[in-house]
């Protein structure tokens, strides 16, 4: 089988870590995680992946995994009451969480730039009620392609996604977001001033992608609140802990880890609804 080659430097490598971080992670705690995709999509992927010490190692995949495992929970609550909505994946990269949540009526959609979608159709072709994508998020003209209703509602989730944008694109699309798709929610992974920075340093650059700006960070959810009288409410939750206890097998060092992390809102999972 011909492998798809990721080039350096790429906005597509971007999506390589948390893809490797999640099979690292169904590799370790198979029964903890559901994406049983990865490990397929990794050997179809040309890539050097980088090596990082085993413990880094560890810590970066259970994080990747379990941030899909919260973003997925918040699909699932949202469908619980919304079957028929619509589930947007902003972002999409090579991440399967629609096919994790779907309920059998609800309608899939997977959003990245025109080469990633390429790749994504080769990779991981649409199914059925589901579809890809090819735009940029910026460029709000995406949001004709989604089949919504009010009736029906949409639920939309990003994951590592706006680290990478400017304040004011987050706002603008956030808002637009909002107008557009009144009675939907928003779930998206988040960081303050100073994970932001540890992004940076420890995952970024050791990974030879120090050279990929990294720009929005927030410090409190209320903030989003006063962007738009079209949000509703804004919720944070650790995204390690938030949604589920820690495991006590990840070990006793790796749990202080994650607990600080949350603690201190370097780890935010937020939920924004319309």
């Amino acid at each position: 089988m011909e492998k798809y080659k990721i080039q350096k430097d790429s906005v597509q490598e971007t999506l390589i870590i948390p893809l490797y971080g999640r099979k690292l992670a169904m590799d370790m705690y198979p029964e903890n995680f559901s994406d049983h995709d990865c490990q397929q999509l990794i050997e179809q992927i040309d890539y050097d992946f980088p090596r990082q010490s085993k413990v880094m190692e560890k810590i970066g995949a259970i994080m990747g995994a379990t941030r899909q495992y919260d973003l997925a929970a918040v699909c699932k609550e949202y469908l619980s009451e919304h079957p028929n909505a619509c589930v947007v994946n902003l972002g999409c990269g090579l991440d399967t969480t629609f096919r994790q949540v779907d309920n059998g009526t609800a309608k899939g959609y997977n959003i990245d730039f025109p080469d990633v979608i390429a790749v994504r159709n080769q990779l991981l072709p649409e199914s059925e009620r589901e579809k890809n994508i090819a735009g940029d998020l910026k460029d709000t003209s995406w949001f004709s392609q989604i089949d919504y209703k009010p009736e029906e509602g949409a639920v939309f989730f990003a994951s590592g996604v706006f680290y990478y944008f400017k304040r004011e694109d987050v706002k603008k699309l956030f808002c637009s977001m909002a107008e557009h798709f009144p009675g939907g929610k928003l779930a998206f992974d988040a960081t303050n001033a100073r994970g932001l920075k540890n992004m940076l340093k420890t995952w970024l650059k050791p990974s030879e992608m120090g050279n990929v700006g990294v720009y929005f960070s927030l410090e409190d959810e209320k903030e989003l609140l006063d962007w738009s009288n079209a949000f509703s409410g804004a919720v944070r939750k650790g995204y390690l802990a938030g949604y589920r206890p820690l495991d006590k097998r990840y070990g006793v060092i790796v749990n202080l880890v994650f607990r600080y992390l949350d603690k201190h809102k370097m780890c935010q999972i937020i939920e924004l609804s319309f």
